[in-house]
């Protein structure tokens, strides 16, 4: 695990099971019309109960570039953040639609005031976005909402489920950080 602190919020990378993230919200990287069938979505259905499922697809259909809240059923976080990285189901996606997810996920946060909020490497599973592209669009994406606002949210959790995974977050973050230090 790699903390680092990015203009007063803490940004961690981590390898392990977002289903097991002790945060305010857990991000699931969804389709349109929160069908919650395989990867992380499939994860956090098994784990916190179908009913996580139920309260989403009574939202749907949520576009690309934009997100919704459930609770968390038995999850450890108090929430489930919904963004579509996909408008159907098991389809492949591409980084503007990385972009976007994580964008009107952190959106999504601030309006909430959530304090701490977990992402997976989204677009990457199903949506067979490269992991060097996806971390790169997520830290991107990180660095230019704080940029803008600032915290909330104070944490935010980029979690691998594996080792080559974390590996390109942690380029993508030490990267922000690097580039960041360089321009002031």
């Amino acid at each position: 695990m790699l903390a680092f602190n990015y203009k007063g919020v803490e940004i961690v990378v981590k390898k392990g099971d977002i289903t097991e993230e002790v945060v305010d919200a857990i991000v699931n990287p969804a389709n349109s019309f929160m069908i919650m069938g395989g990867g992380v979505a499939g994860a956090i259905k098994r784990k916190g109960g179908a009913s996580i499922e139920q309260e989403a697809m009574a939202k749907a259909p949520v576009d690309v570039g934009d997100a919704i809240t459930t609770s968390a059923g038995r999850l450890k976080a108090k929430y489930v953040i919904h963004a579509p990285t996909m408008r159907y189901p098991a389809s492949r996606t591409n980084e503007d639609n990385v972009r976007l997810a994580v964008r009107a996920s952190l959106k999504l946060a601030r309006e909430l005031n959530i304090s701490s909020i977990a992402f997976p490497g989204m677009g990457t599973g199903v949506g067979g976005v490269p992991y060097s592209v996806a971390s790169n669009a997520m830290a991107d994406e990180v660095r230019a909402f704080i940029d803008l606002n600032g915290p909330p949210p104070a944490k935010i959790v980029l979690v691998a489920f594996d080792d080559e995974l974390y590996e390109e977050l942690v380029k993508a973050v030490r990267r922000l950080i690097e580039n960041s230090t360089m321009a002031v």
